[in-house]
């Protein structure tokens, strides 16, 4: 579980107990502080340098996730124990992030919330799209298996702020706004585009949009909803 940008990794412990509590799991907080992680090596995942160039992979910030599943694994005594990733508001744009550059095993991703999306185009700058970046890491390939990649967009239906007087965290930029003026708007687009795109092009297409009624930009109401199982786990049959 990836919290926001306060930081509270504790808070987001207790708030994912009761997904745990739901599926049998364990609930794992890993805290990214805003000295050594800040939102260029949060949000944006450490991809590039401060000159545009691409670290190599073992300096991203997402390299951090398949060292803390080995810790629990071996702590578990069960060497393939799968796992999910969700995080909201700042962590979900961490991992919408990763889902298109190291989505390792995770059996599902799921970004709730999020202020701003990695849209499938070059037609903005990363982290808002993949405009911008060395041709290896923005090809045709890289964006289809980001399409591919199982993840979800998990948004509650009353996280419609469009102004920082309405909340002081939201995304104000001008890429930000491109992709929506609200938070949800920004999920149903950048969920319609990427689906747009891979029907276009015949491309495999593994994204979910999953939206919680009423729910506003509160992570511990977004995880207790019983949307938050289907964001993880689908529709039960």
């Amino acid at each position: 579980m990836l919290h926001g940008t306060l930081r509270n990794a504790k808070e987001y412990r207790d708030w994912g107990e009761p997904i745990a509590d739901r599926c049998g799991g364990l609930v794992v907080t890993p805290e990214f502080d805003s000295e050594r992680f800040p939102s260029s090596a949060y949000q944006f995942g450490g991809l590039l340098t401060r000159g545009g160039e691409l670290r190599p992979r073992e300096e991203w910030t997402w390299s951090v996730i398949p060292a803390v599943v080995a810790v629990v694994r071996s702590a578990e005594k069960r060497p393939v124990m799968p796992y999910f990733l969700i995080g909201h508001s700042a962590g979900g744009q961490f991992l919408v992030r990763l889902a298109a550059f190291a989505p390792g095993e995770a059996v599902r991703i799921v970004a709730a919330n999020s202020g701003s999306h990695l849209a499938p185009t070059r037609d903005q700058p990363y982290g808002y799209g993949f405009g911008r970046l060395p041709e290896e890491a923005a090809n045709d390939a890289t964006i289809r298996r980001y399409l591919a990649t199982p993840l979800t967009l998990y948004q509650g239906t009353g996280d419609t702020a469009t102004t920082r007087e309405q909340d002081r965290y939201l995304d104000t930029g001008t890429e930000a706004k491109k992709q929506g003026a609200s938070r949800l708007e920004r999920a149903r687009n950048t969920f319609r585009q990427a689906k747009e795109l891979a029907e276009r092009h015949g491309w495999e297409f593994r994204w979910r949009l999953v939206e919680a009624e009423g729910i506003a930009h509160v992570a511990a109401e977004m995880f207790k909803n019983a949307k938050c199982d289907e964001a993880l786990f689908g529709k039960k049959e």
